[in-house]
């Protein structure tokens, strides 16, 4: 097949990482023709375009293509993705993200591409948005869908966001879960000792780490808040903030003005490949972001054998079993984070048992080559349907 990914950015995250595995297996399991399209990788998260690079992954990439709403600018990638996509012919259009999303489905519908499909990381619209904000991407998503064939959600939960929203009938979506190697994770082990060293963290020092962007809504305050509560019942607990974003100077703050500058580590960017790394030196893995599709960062850390505290939102539930493989908490509620953290601080049995009950789960479902098998069968689905 000739396929054709549209993302607006190849920045570090979930979306970027899946993206580039998926275009890479394309080529290498399957011995299809690949053309990434994106934005430039700019961002205090880090540019992944070198990492697409090394891959031999073929990219078009567009500089107008930002995320931040700009006519002149979105006018002009909607042009850039037409002339790429007239240019390489594809049988198929997956696009990804907001900006992308609505771009890249007009362009390939005007084009008559063969099949076109979407895929939903995480809602573009929400509850913390403004009214008219979030009634107006709800409009766009609703249009967009009617140009496409198929659409992806990372997590059941988004297919029942998007059909509550009407955006499109439940028999359009298929969940696929976000594809990842998990060989670096399930083999952390190794590199547990060393990272702990280099972090200054003593063997009775339990490790509570946050992996992501310091940005709105990701939740980090709470984690802070949550640790200078736990840290007076558990005085061995101690915070690893993996990530760099806008909000670190104010995380920064709070922490010191909370007395917890010598327990709360703040590493900034750190490399994807190095996150398990990261996981393997902690004891216990939080999510406290207040909205996600499904974040990779929860089976990353059941596949490395760290219980989660989850925020109870979107898709963590199907990965995170309350009591099971981790535990979930109502979205703010900052006391029950502490009683959480202090709980697994002071029961190793319990953090072993819950880490590797969520390992176990985790392992097929997340391989990036079962992921992409799944993709390419609907991809083939589709073209035999509608152009039989």
């Amino acid at each position: 097949m000739r396929i054709a990914h549209v993302i607006t950015r190849l920045i570090v995250g979930g979306a970027q990482e899946n993206t580039i595995l998926n275009c890479q297996d394309l080529m290498e399991l399957h011995g299809d023709q690949v053309l990434l399209i994106t934005g430039p990788g700019l961002g205090p998260e880090g540019d992944l375009v070198p990492a697409a690079r090394r891959r031999k992954i073929p990219l078009v990439i567009l500089p107008s293509m930002r995320r931040a709403i700009h006519p002149w600018r979105d006018w002009q990638s909607y042009r850039g993705i037409v002339r790429a996509l007239a240019d390489f012919q594809p049988d198929v259009v997956h696009t990804h993200s907001g900006k992308a999303g609505l771009l890249g489905r007009w362009a390939a519908y005007r084009l008559g591409i063969p099949a076109i499909v979407h895929t939903v990381h995480g809602a573009p619209f929400h509850n913390y948005q403004g009214r008219a904000a979030r009634a107006l991407l709800r409009k766009c998503e609703r249009m967009a869908a009617r140009r496409c064939h198929a659409i992806i959600s990372v997590a059941n939960a988004m297919t029942d966001q998007m059909v509550a929203a009407g955006i499109a009938e439940r028999e359009k979506f298929m969940t696929v879960y976000s594809g990842m190697e998990i060989e670096s994770f399930l083999n952390a082990g190794i590199h547990r000792d060393r990272i702990r060293a280099e972090l200054g963290y003593r063997p009775e020092e339990i490790v509570v780490a946050k992996i992501g962007r310091l940005f709105f809504l990701k939740g980090h305050a709470d984690v802070i808040r949550a640790a200078e509560k736990a840290v007076l019942r558990a005085p061995q607990l101690r915070f690893l903030l993996v990530g760099d974003g806008i909000l670190r100077p104010r995380l920064q703050r709070q922490a010191d003005d909370a007395g917890l500058d010598r327990l709360v580590h703040f590493t900034g960017l750190v490399p994807p490949d190095r996150i398990a790394e990261y996981l393997a030196a902690a004891d216990i893995v939080v999510h406290a972001s207040y909205r996600e599709g499904l974040a990779r960062v929860l089976p990353q850390a059941l596949l490395t054998g760290r219980p989660v505290v989850s925020y109870d939102v979107d898709g963590a539930r199907e990965v995170v079993e309350d009591h099971v493989t981790g535990y979930l908490v109502p979205p703010g509620n900052v006391a029950l984070l502490a009683d959480r953290f202090v709980q697994l601080a002071e029961d190793a049995d319990l953090r072993h048992r819950l880490g590797e009950a969520g390992r176990q789960r985790c392992i097929e479902p997340f391989r990036h080559d079962t992921m992409t098998g799944l993709i390419r069968s609907l991809y083939q689905s589709l073209l035999e349907k509608y152009h039989a």
